[in-house]
């Protein structure tokens, strides 16, 4: 057999061990869970590189190929296990290289459930009042005294009569319900001694979450529509949003049966269109003088607005509350409506 020259080997030694090396250097990363245990490795490639101990002369009775392949295989049994190695340091970082380790990204907070303190805008003296709980059908001065402490605090009532009726019983059920997260009030619509006793505590006008611009917005979590001009809250009526249950009624508009849920929707939206001239009809039934600002779902008067969420998805408030937003403007084309039901 002939023998390559000596310069013919040393190029091929240095070109080999060149190839081998960039092989061999090259960790194979294994994504996923077997990155650390996987000994899979191109093989074929590490073997079809020439081994550098191929070029030393064979020993006694063995052939140059036999030494070869076994040199070679050698090389190839040395390559997984330094490639696995290799894949093992590319996936898990030592823990004494602190500038390569990942920090385990913090534990959120858990939602906070609790209410939050009402925002509060404007300072209003304390209530020197004195008298026992009103209720619907009470009447005089102490019902006079009532209703200016609710329009001072911002809960609207449409004339400071002295009589207790249905539009003094809505305010008292807006102020219950803003402040019945803070105090343990019954949203009746009755001023109790426990309603009268925070409506004397009270020393600042609350408002909702916006704080910029003209809108509308409808707080689901308390069931109030507050009427905000330049971010701050000027008004808080009492409201009735969706109830969130399934229903099936008849469509008033052409007879057939219709099936949804009982939702408001959560979002910004503007109201798009409008209707002034008593009640219109709609598939669910009458709304009275509607600003629609999602679909079919609007802000509208009705005679019924109870203490918990009761509609099919529209926003509904009092008749003579619907009256005064129609007759003030306060709701007009492209009014910004903001609903929205956070966990105060």
């Amino acid at each position: 057999m002939v023998r390559p020259s000596f310069p013919v080997v040393a190029a091929a030694l240095a070109l080999t061990v060149f190839v081998a090396s960039c092989a061999v250097a090259r960790p194979v990363v294994v994504a996923g869970p077997q990155a650390l245990t996987s000994p899979i490795v191109r093989v074929s490639t590490l073997a079809a590189v020439a081994s550098p101990i191929a070029a030393a002369p064979p020993e006694p009775g063995t052939s140059e190929l036999a030494t070869t392949d076994l040199a070679t295989t050698a090389l190839a049994t040395t390559a997984v296990a330094t490639t696995a190695v290799a894949t093992t340091v590319a996936t898990t970082t030592p823990a004494s290289v602190p500038e390569a380790t990942t920090a385990a990204p913090p534990t959120p907070a858990p939602p906070t459930l609790a209410p939050a303190a009402p925002t509060l805008v404007t300072d209003v003296a304390p209530w020197p009042v004195d008298f026992g709980p009103l209720k619907r059908g009470s009447s005089g001065d102490d019902v006079r005294a009532l209703q200016q402490r609710l329009v001072d605090l911002g809960f609207w009532i449409d004339d400071i009569d002295g009589d207790y009726g249905l539009v003094t019983s809505q305010a008292v059920m807006a102020f219950q319900k803003f402040y019945g997260s803070f105090y343990v009030l019954d949203p009746s619509g009755n001023a109790d001694a426990a309603t009268i006793q925070v409506l004397r505590s009270i020393t600042a006008r609350p408002h909702g979450q916006s704080d910029d611009g003209d809108l509308i917005e409808v707080d689901k979590t308390r069931q109030v529509l507050f009427v905000v001009r330049g971010g701050a809250t000027k008004w808080i009526f009492n409201t009735s949003t969706g109830s969130g249950k399934t229903y099936t009624e008849v469509n008033q508009k052409d007879g057939g049966e219709i099936t949804g849920t009982a939702y408001t929707p959560e979002g910004r939206f503007k109201v798009y269109r409008e209707y002034s001239d008593g009640w219109e009809k709609g598939q669910l039934g009458e709304l009275y003088r509607p600003k629609y600002f999602k679909g079919g779902v609007a802000v509208h008067g009705l005679s019924s607005v109870p203490n918990y969420p009761a509609s099919h998805g529209c926003v509904r408030v009092s008749l003579a509350a619907m009256d005064w937003i129609w007759a003030n403007d306060i709701m007009p084309r492209n009014t910004v409506v903001w609903v929205h039901a956070d966990e105060q």
